[in-house]
């Protein structure tokens, strides 16, 4: 019993250390820009989980907003990565992005449109076009943190 009671303690001490150092590299600070693509993320997780049932149309439409609000603003930042890119580059490369952004809203704008008219299997679509996108474009105007996954 004793053991036992040891075993659970030090899981316990474990499990909450890893949760410290998880919090710790959650709380690093974003950049404008990074805070809005974390919104905009939040909110598209949210559409994908509810936007095959007709009946949280309303609450999707929220969300919809707040991708696009959050998109709109993007238009004016620039991608922590241009400092990476040569100088006589980095123009295109921003150029590039916000192309990439005003493809975005105008695919929120059609996801807005097939929502509001309860047309969900399009919808569908539209959520799982935006995914491929935003993979993409991550993959091209994201920096990498240091051991992060690639995309």
């Amino acid at each position: 019993m004793t053991t036992r009671i040891r075993q659970l303690g030090t899981a316990l001490v474990l499990a909450l250390s890893l949760a410290g150092t998880a919090q710790a590299q959650q709380d690093e600070p974003k950049t404008p820009l990074g805070k809005k693509m974390a919104a905009m993320n939040t909110a598209l997780k949210a559409v994908g989980r509810q936007i095959e049932d007709p009946s949280k149309n309303a609450s999707t439409l929220e969300q919809i907003a707040i991708i696009e609000t959050n998109a709109k603003a993007s238009l004016t930042l620039e991608p922590e990565k241009k400092e990476k890119i040569p100088a006589g580059e980095q123009a295109k490369f921003v150029g590039g992005y916000q192309a990439e952004m005003k493809k975005l809203i105008a695919t929120v704008d059609k996801l807005k449109a097939a929502v509001k008219a309860g047309n969900n299997a399009d919808a569908v679509k539209i959520v799982d076009e935006m995914k491929a996108a935003q993979r993409d474009g991550h993959r091209e105007y994201r920096l990498r943190k240091a051991g992060a996954p690639p995309v």
